[in-house]
């Protein structure tokens, strides 16, 4: 009888531990930053950020840094996909923020933190599940190099801090409803006409998708080439019937504007 108690204690050990380690992760403190120092504009197809109330909240940003760190690999693990790219994509914004922060409002881009051989995107500074990252690792490597997630929508939620970056979204991402965020800040990013637009017959389209090209065709939602996933979102490109034919027999011309890589800073 003791022996059966004792196993009986030892599974429920268990199970509490494993649910302990599968609880959502409370992205609330970068929530509330964001909520506060992030301005839509245009209808939301764009956000400016006031860095200067995120410097004045810089401690919060801290705290909310000190807790993703505090996360370990294996815990991560045993979170619900969902909830490991809401976690992934607001590490790296959060991060991104962070980074301006260190030199702003001495700077106008993003990358007036590189050097002659380095990106800003290659500095390793980031403390995330047990090794120190750089914002490179956490997008080529753990959202898009890991196989686990596979989904090209994130281009549209990592932030680069610059105007023609998609949209910051002024909330956390979040497991739950991560679906649903990420299907509305692509929709918001193809719906606005100077980052995507027709011009003659020519399709004009943001450099992200010449830059990350094959991420659009690997098969998402039975998406295999960009026309495809174009076409999958073609009320929000709001392209005209013929045009749509042109898509989807890869018959028009596609151009990629060129980046904007200002800061993204309230004016």
């Amino acid at each position: 009888m003791v022996r059966k108690r004792l196993l009986a204690f030892t599974l429920l050990s268990l199970l509490t531990l494993q649910t302990a380690l599968a609880e959502t992760f409370d992205h609330s403190p970068w929530d509330r930053l964001l909520k506060a120092h992030v301005l839509m504009i245009n209808d939301g197809k764009a956000t400016a950020v006031n860095y200067r109330g995120m410097a004045g909240d810089r401690n919060q940003l801290q705290q909310y840094e000190k807790s993703l760190s505090a996360v370990s690999k294996r815990q991560f693990d045993q979170w619900p996909k969902a909830d490991q790219l809401a976690f992934l994509i607001n590490a790296y914004n959060a991060w991104t923020v962070a980074l301006i922060l260190t030199e702003w409002p001495d700077l106008e881009s993003i990358k007036d933190l590189g050097g002659l051989f380095s990106s800003p995107w290659s500095k390793q500074f980031v403390p995330l599940l047990g090794k120190t990252r750089s914002l490179d690792d956490i997008e080529h490597s753990l959202i898009r190099g890991s196989g686990r997630y596979q989904d090209p929508r994130i281009h549209f939620a990592v932030n680069c801090a610059s105007i023609g970056c998609p949209a910051l979204r002024p909330e956390a991402y979040r497991g739950e409803i991560l679906n649903r965020q990420l299907d509305e800040q692509t929709r918001l990013f193809l719906a606005d006409s100077s980052r995507n637009r027709l011009e003659g017959n020519t399709l004009e389209l943001s450099a992200i998708f010449k830059w990350y090209r094959e991420d659009f065709e690997k098969g998402w939602m039975k998406v295999n080439t960009l026309e495809d996933f174009l076409i999958a979102y073609a009320d929000a490109l709001a392209l005209p019937p013929a045009t749509l034919k042109q898509v989807a027999a890869k018959a028009i011309d596609i151009d990629y504007l060129d980046y904007d890589w200002r800061l993204n800073e309230k004016g």
